[in-house]
């Protein structure tokens, strides 16, 4: 398996703070699954491929907002947060 354009495993500590196959909540609301880590084909940049518990949409989103810390209502809180 080619870990570094693939599915990440325990054993690379590129992918140790995302926990593949792990069910996250979004402080928005919704719980998704995450199918694993991908690279932007032109910038490299690592996303994060998860999938709606509910509706069975694929999305991707950097891999630095997804484990993002943000504030909304005076709150501070992380975007995803693993259940």
């Amino acid at each position: 398996m080619n870990v570094e354009f693939g599915i990440g495993n325990i054993y690379n500590n590129v992918y140790m703070d995302i926990n593949i196959g792990g069910k996250y909540h979004h402080f928005k609301g919704g719980e998704y699954k995450v199918i694993g880590i991908a690279k932007h084909s032109e910038t490299l940049e690592e996303m994060v491929v998860y999938e709606s518990l509910d509706r069975a949409h694929l999305w991707v989103r950097p891999k630095a907002m997804f484990l993002d810390v943000i504030e909304r209502d005076g709150k501070t809180m992380t975007r995803f947060t693993e259940l």
